[in-house]
C-alpha cells in the first residue's frame, strides 16, 4: 500500500489536487478517505460531491480507518451531494453556469463553515462525470469555477478523473488544461513500483538505448504545471518525446506494474 501523500494529510492553503484512476478505484478510495479522515480528526468539515457507487465504498473505508462517518453526518460535519444531481442544478446548454454553481456550492460551504469554522475539505467527482461523458470543455470550465472559489475561500479541494494513466488518453496534449488547473497530481498507485515497472519496460523494449533515455528523463522531468508523481511524469514524457515507442513501453509497464501490485 502506498503511503498517504502529505498534501492529503495537510493540504496546502487553497490546494487543488487531482487523481486519475481506472475502473479499479481501490487507490482512489484509499486516498480520498485518508484525505477526509485526516480532516475529520482535526475537527474540520467535509463536503463530498460523489456518485452513489463511490459514496458507499468511501463510507466503508472511513469506518475501517477508525472514523465515525454516521456521527459526522449527524453533526453536519460530513455532507454528501450527489454528483450528477448537483450538476443538473447549475448546467445550462451543456456548460456550467457560474452564478448557479456559486449559489449551489457556496451555499453548502457557507453552511458548513458557519457551523464549524475549524476548516473545510472538499472532494468532487463532477468534473469526472463530465469528462466520462465527453464534455471536456465543460469539465475544464467547472475546474475554473472551483479555482475561483478557492481563491476567496478557506478550503482545499480534491478532484478525480476516470482516466487510466496507461491508456493513450493520458498524455499532455489532451490534459494540459487539467494539469494547469491543479496544484498537485496524486499518484494513481504505488509510485516507486510504477517507476520501476516503466524502467523495466524501457530496458526490455529499448535495450542499450534505455540507459541514456532514463538519464535524460530524470533531467527533464521538471514540470511547470501541477506537481507530478515520478511515474505519471515518466509516462507523459515518453508519450511527448518518444511517440513511436511509447505505446509499446507503456503497455509493457502496465503488465509489470499490475503483476507487482498483485503480489503485495
Amino acid at each position: 500500500m502506498a503511503c498517504c501523500p502529505s498534501v492529503l494529510q495537510t493540504p496546502e492553503p487553497h490546494g487543488h489536487v487531482v487523481q486519475f484512476h481506472d475502473n479499479d478505484v481501490r487507490t482512489l478510495t484509499n486516498n480520498v478517505c485518508q484525505y477526509l479522515f485526516e480532516g475529520l480528526k482535526r475537527e474540520e468539515s467535509a463536503l463530498v460531491v460523489v456518485t452513489p457507487q463511490h459514496w458507499d465504498v468511501f463510507l466503508l473505508q472511513l469506518r475501517r480507518l477508525g472514523a465515525n462517518p454516521e456521527k459526522a453526518i449527524a453533526d453536519s460535519r460530513l455532507v454528501r451531494l450527489d454528483a450528477e444531481r448537483t450538476l443538473g442544478e447549475f448546467m445550462m446548454d451543456g456548460q456550467p453556469d457560474w452564478h448557479r454553481f456559486e449559489k449551489v456550492i457556496s451555499a453548502a460551504m457557507r453552511k458548513l463553515l458557519a457551523e464549524n469554522p475549524a476548516g473545510l475539505r472538499a472532494y468532487g467527482e463532477m468534473v469526472g462525470v463530465l469528462w466520462k461523458a465527453g464534455q471536456y470543455s465543460a469539465a475544464i470550465r467547472l475546474e475554473e469555477f472551483w479555482n475561483r472559489l478557492l481563491q476567496g475561500g478557506d478550503f482545499s479541494l480534491f478532484c478525480s478523473y476516470p482516466i487510466d494513466i496507461f491508456s493513450e488518453e493520458f498524455q499532455t496534449s489532451g490534459l494540459e488544461s487539467v494539469f494547469c488547473d491543479h496544484t498537485h497530481v496524486i499518484p494513481t498507485g504505488m509510485d516507486e513500483t510504477l517507476g520501476r515497472s516503466i524502467n523495466r519496460a524501457m530496458d526490455k523494449h529499448l535495450g542499450a538505448r534505455a540507459r541514456e533515455l532514463k538519464s535524460l528523463i530524470s533531467q527533464k522531468l521538471r514540470p511547470s504545471r501541477a506537481v507530478l508523481p515520478k511515474g505519471e511524469g515518466m509516462i507523459l514524457w515518453l508519450r511527448d518525446n518518444l511517440p513511436r515507442d511509447a505505446e509499446a513501453i507503456v503497455s509493457l509497464a502496465r503488465q509489470y506494474y499490475r503483476a507487482a501490485v498483485s503480489e503485495v
